[in-house]
C-alpha cells in the first residue's frame, strides 16, 4: 500500500454505487488525464477464467467524471485495508495511486485512484464492440452479472448528470 494517508478515493465504476464502506462525505468529482474505459477481463467479480466479463479501469487521456468518497478517520485503516483487498488483492490489475481530484465545490485534493495496470494480463485493452458485448453477456462472477455492473455503472452515471455514450451503447447492445 502506498505510505502517503490520502482521505478521498475517487469511484468511476461499482465504487460509485457500492464504496462498501461508511463514507462521510461524496461529493462529485473529475480526474484529469485519465478516462473510464472498460478494459480489463473480469475472472474474479464479473467473470470467470473459463468465460471472462469485462470491468473499468482507467487509462491515460482526457479526464473521468465520477465521484469523490471521503475516508473515514476513525476505522481509516480498517478502510484502507478493504479497498486494498476489494482492490488490488483479488486480481491485482489495479495500480493504486494518488491522484489529484477536483471536487465540485472548487477543492482540489489528493486520492486514491485505481487504475488499470496495462502489463497485467487480464487487461484487455479496446475491444471490437461485438466482443465487448459477448464479454458482457456471458461475465458472471462472485459479485454477479456483468450486464448489472455495466447498467448500474449507466444508471449511476445518469443520475450524476453524465453520459458516457459508449457505455450506453454496450448497454443497449448487451440486453440493457
Amino acid at each position: 500500500m502506498s505510505a502517503a494517508r490520502p482521505f478521498w478515493v475517487f469511484a468511476y465504476g461499482s465504487l460509485m454505487w457500492n464504496p462498501g464502506f461508511v463514507t462521510p462525505e461524496t461529493n462529485s468529482a473529475r480526474l484529469q488525464g485519465w478516462h473510464r474505459a472498460l478494459c480489463i477481463y473480469s475472472e474474479h467479480y464479473r467473470g470467470t477464467p473459463n468465460k471472462p466479463g469485462l470491468i473499468l479501469g482507467l487509462l491515460p487521456g482526457g479526464s473521468c467524471r465520477g465521484l469523490a468518497h471521503r475516508l473515514p478517520r476513525r476505522g481509516y485503516d480498517a478502510v484502507r485495508r478493504y479497498l486494498w483487498k476489494r482492490e488490488i488483492d483479488n486480481d491485482g490489475v489495479y495500480e493504486e495511486t494518488i491522484r489529484p481530484i477536483h471536487l465540485a465545490d472548487g477543492r482540489v485534493v489528493p486520492a486514491l485512484v485505481y487504475l488499470a495496470d496495462r502489463r497485467h494480463r487480464q487487461f484487455a485493452g479496446k475491444l471490437a464492440l461485438a466482443k465487448a458485448v459477448r464479454l458482457v453477456r456471458q461475465g458472471h462472477g462472485a459479485t454477479g452479472s456483468n450486464l448489472d455492473y455495466l447498467r448500474n455503472t449507466v444508471a449511476h452515471l445518469r443520475e450524476l448528470g453524465l453520459q458516457d455514450r459508449s457505455l450506453e451503447e454496450l448497454a443497449q447492445r448487451a440486453g440493457g
